[in-house]
């Protein structure tokens, strides 16, 4: 039996998600998040989960780095995203199990639980050429090789500035952890080797102004 803590941001979210693996008999719903702020740290400590699976509405919402220290600290994280694609690929290199739509069906939700149990990583296949593109600044010196969103413009702008991640988290009012996230996601859609190249690169394509 695969032990799940369901963790989302309203308890109608919370209820749907409970009910759908329920109807799996090989997973069990140990627990979903009340709204207290440390929910996900009390429950990794008291119910130790199998996995996690987390609705979350982008990349700025405040579970997000609750949930980047729960993967750190090795239980599986399963993502459900609003909207479209939420980084993907940075997400995965962050230990994330899983990244898969909010409207997932029950059976994708259920495979990628015991995917993610067994050591693997899953994502929605309408992203896998996405995912495993090839990024090089050598490549294709002459076009941007992966859209940044607007809030990795304004980082990347921020280190432009020759700010620090604490000094961009401020700056924009998100955690430091967030900041490191957008840094790493920016580099590496942008083949770069270091900040200063991505700053570079920024700037021969218009994204930072001179």
């Amino acid at each position: 039996m695969i032990r799940v803590f369901i963790k989302a941001p309203t308890p109608v979210a919370r209820a749907g998600l409970e009910s759908l693996i329920r109807s799996y008999p090989s997973l069990e719903v140990i627990g979903a998040s009340p709204d207290s702020p440390d929910s996900l740290g009390s429950a990794l400590t008291d119910l130790v989960p199998d996995v996690i699976v987390a609705q979350i509405e982008g990349q700025d919402d405040p579970q997000f780095q609750e949930l980047l220290d729960a993967a750190t600290s090795g239980t599986p994280v399963i993502v459900l995203a609003r909207g479209p694609s939420v980084e993907w690929g940075a997400l995965l290199r962050h230990g994330v199990r899983g990244a898969l739509p909010s409207g997932a069906s029950g059976g994708q939700i259920a495979a990628a639980i015991e995917a993610a149990v067994a050591g693997l990583c899953v994502f929605h296949a309408s992203e896998a050429d996405r995912l495993f593109e090839p990024v090089s600044m050598q490549e294709s010196p002459d076009s941007l090789p992966e859209t940044l969103t607007a809030r990795e413009i304004e980082i990347l702008r921020s280190l432009a500035d020759g700010l620090g991640n604490k000094e961009i988290a401020s700056r924009l009012g998100i955690s430091e952890h967030t900041v490191k996230f957008h840094v790493a996601s920016i580099m590496g859609k942008l083949g770069a080797g270091n900040r200063t190249e991505a700053v570079m690169f920024g700037i021969r394509h218009g994204l930072v102004p001179i």
